[in-house]
C-alpha cells in the first residue's frame, strides 16, 4: 500500500472513500463540519439515521452525500471529546481499513486534523495508519491458483490536511510510516513461505539482493565450512542432521560516521525446526515454518533501514539452519565447543535457537558493537508467561532496557521485561560440560535467556523472545505478523536523534 500526505478542502477531494471523524454524540470535526456545510447537512442527515453515534468502534460507509467529490462516506467512531489514547488510536484506525476494505474503493482517505487525540501527535497517527493500512491489506498467496487468489482492491492511503506547514510535517512520519509498511510485509513474506523454499541459501539470496539495491549495505555469508574453521561447533550441531546447509549471513548498513559502533541486529533464523532427535509432536508442526521470524523481522528492519537511509551504522547477523533428524543428526547427551569456548551439554535437540544464537553472539564481539539485540522466536514458555500479545525482553544493561520500552511505547509493539537474575544460571549446571542447553521445564524462558546472557558479556544486549508474537496459528488471519519490526525500527530511528 502507498501512504501520502495531501493538501486539499474535504470538499473538493477526489477520493474512493473519504473518513470522517465523529464523536459521541455525533459531534463532527472542524473538517468535518465544514465538509457538511459544503453538503448542505448531507453528513449530519445520515447521522441522525442513528446508525453511527460517534462510539468508539462505530463505522459505516455511505454514498457521498452531494456538494462533495468524494464517491464514498466512511463515518468513524472516535469516542468521546477528551481524546484517543494509543490503543483507542489503532483500534479507530484498524475498524476504517478493516471497513474500507468491504467496498470496491481503491484509495482510502482520512481527515487526519479531526482525529480527537490525548497526549499523542499526528505525525504519530500517521504512522501507524500506515502500519494498519499495511496489515489490513497484506495478502500471501502465492502458492495458490490464479483462481482462488484474493485480491483487495484498497492500495492506497491519503492524509487529507489543511495547511501546508502541516503537510511539510507530516510527510516525513509518512514517509517513516512506509518503510516500516513496506519492512512488515517483506518479514510477513518470508515468514509464510513454506520450508521447502525458504531454505537457509534462500535467505542468503534474499540478503544479497538486498545489498546489491542499497550501495550503503554490504554482505558476508559464513559457509558452514568457515563455521567449522571458526570453531562455530554450536551452531553446527543444529544443522547436523539436514541436507540444508547452514549459513550466518551478516549485513552491514553503512549509513553513520567511518568507525562509528553499529547497532546490531540478530535474528534466529530456523527455516523448519522438527525438534531433532528430542522430536516435536506432530500437530500444529506446520507452523515451525516460523522458527525463522526472528531472522525475518531483522532481515527486514535492515531493509527499512536502508529505504530511510539513517544516518546510522547497523548490523545484521542472520543464524539460519534446518533442525531435522537423520543419522548424523546431533543427540542428547552430545556435547559441544562453542567459538567462544565454553562448552554445553546438549540435553534437548529442540532448544536449538540458544544454540545458534550463542556463537552468533560471539561471533558479534567482533564488529565492536554500540548495542546488541537479538530476535528469536525462543520458547514456548514465554507465551506461557506472557500471551500473544506482548513479547518478553531481557537485558544485561538497564539504560538499553529503557530505551527498549521506549521505543515499544512509542511503536505500540509491546514488549515486557522479564527477570535475568543469578538465580536461574546454576539451573544451567551440567556435571559433564560447562553448561547444558536447557535448565529444566520450570522458568523456562528465563533460563533460556540466562544462557545468551553468558555469551554477552563484552557488550550491552538484549534479548527479545517473540514466540507468541511472531505469528498467527490459527484462523483466517494464520501467518506472519510482522512483528516487532516497528519497535526494532522504532528504536533505531530513536538513535538517530
Amino acid at each position: 500500500m502507498d501512504f501520502s500526505v495531501k493538501l486539499s478542502s474535504p470538499e473538493s477531494l477526489k477520493t474512493g472513500c473519504l473518513v470522517v471523524p465523529v464523536t459521541e454524540g455525533g459531534k463532527l470535526g472542524a473538517l468535518g463540519a465544514q465538509l457538511d456545510g459544503a453538503c448542505n447537512g448531507g453528513i449530519k442527515a445520515l447521522l441522525a439515521l442513528g446508525d453511527i453515534t460517534g462510539k468508539a468502534g462505530d463505522a459505516g460507509v455511505y454514498g457521498a452525500p452531494e456538494g462533495m467529490k468524494a464517491q464514498r462516506l466512511l463515518l468513524l467512531g472516535v469516542g468521546n471529546t477528551e481524546g484517543l489514547d494509543e490503543a483507542g488510536a489503532r483500534k479507530a484506525l484498524q475498524k476504517a481499513y478493516a471497513t474500507a476494505k468491504t467496498t470496491k474503493t481503491a484509495d482510502l482517505a482520512f481527515l487526519l486534523e479531526d482525529f480527537p487525540l490525548k497526549g499523542l501527535d499526528l505525525a504519530w497517527l500517521v504512522q501507524r495508519a500506515c502500519e494498519s493500512g499495511a496489515g489490513a491489506t497484506y495478502v500471501f498467496n502465492d502458492f495458490k491458483g490464479k483462481d482462488k487468489q484474493t485480491t483487495i482492491a484498497l492500495a492506497k492511503t491519503l492524509f487529507v490536511v489543511s495547511e501546508k506547514p502541516l503537510q511539510k510535517a507530516l510527510n516525513e512520519a509518512a514517509r517513516v510510516g512506509q518503510a516500516i509498511a513496506n519492512a512488515m510485509d517483506r518479514a510477513k513474506t518470508l515468514g509464510n513461505l513454506p520450508a521447502n523454499v525458504c531454505t537457509p541459501t534462500y535467505i542468503a539470496e534474499e540478503a544479497q539482493k538486498l545489498a546489491d539495491s542499497h550501495e550503503k549495505i554490504q554482505l558476508t555469508v559464513l559457509e558452514e565450512k568457515d563455521m567449522r574453521k571458526l570453531g562455530m561447533n554450536s551452531f553446527l550441531s543444529v544443522s547436523a542432521g539436514s541436507h540444508q546447509p547452514a549459513k550466518l549471513v551478516l549485513l552491514e548498513y553503512k549509513g553513520g560516521k567511518a568507525g562509528s559502533a553499529p547497532h546490531v541486529l540478530v535474528g534466529k533464523g530456523i527455516t523448519f525446526d522438527t525438534g531433532g532427535i528430542s522430536l516435536k509432536p506432530g500437530p500444529d508442526m506446520d507452523q515451525m515454518k516460523f522458527d525463522m521470524c526472528g531472522a525475518a523481522t531483522v532481515f527486514a528492519t535492515m531493509q527499512a533501514v536502508a529505504e530511510l537511509n539513517l544516518p546510522l551504522n547497523v548490523s545484521a547477523a542472520l543464524a539460519c539452519a534446518e533442525n531435522m533428524p537423520s543419522g548424523t543428526a546431533t543427540r542428547p547427551g552430545d556435547i559441544v565447543t562453542t567459538l567462544s569456548g565454553q562448552t554445553v551439554e546438549i540435553l534437548n535437540t529442540d532448544a536449538e535457537g540458544r544454540l545458534v544464537l550463542c556463537d552468533t553472539l560471539t561471533y558479534v564481539e567482533r564488529l565492536k558493537p554500540a548495542s546488541v539485540i537479538d530476535v528469536a522466536t525462543l520458547t514456548g514458555a514465554c507465551v506461557i508467561a506472557l500471551g500473544n500479545e506482548v513479547a518478553g525482553m531481557w537485558s544485561n544493561n538497564d539504560a538499553l532496557a529503557d530505551r527498549l520500552k521506549a521505543a515499544a511505547q512509542t511503536s505500540q509493539d509491546k514488549i515486557w521485561q522479564m527477570p535475568l537474575w543469578d538465580e536461574y544460571q546454576k539451573m544451567l549446571d551440567s556435571p559433564f560440560a560447562d553448561m547444558a542447553n536447557i535448565g529444566g521445564r520450570a522458568a523456562g524462558s528465563n533460563t533460556a535467556a540466562a544462557f545468551l546472557a553468558r555469551f554477552t558479556k563484552q557488550y550491552e544486549w538484549a534479548h527479545l523472545d517473540i514466540a507468541g508474537i511472531a505469528w498467527v496459528s490459527s484462523g483466517p488471519e494464520k501467518g506472519a505478523s510482522g512483528r516487532p519490526v516497528p519497535l526494532l525500527t522504532q528504536y533505531l530511528l530513536d538513535r538517530c536523534k
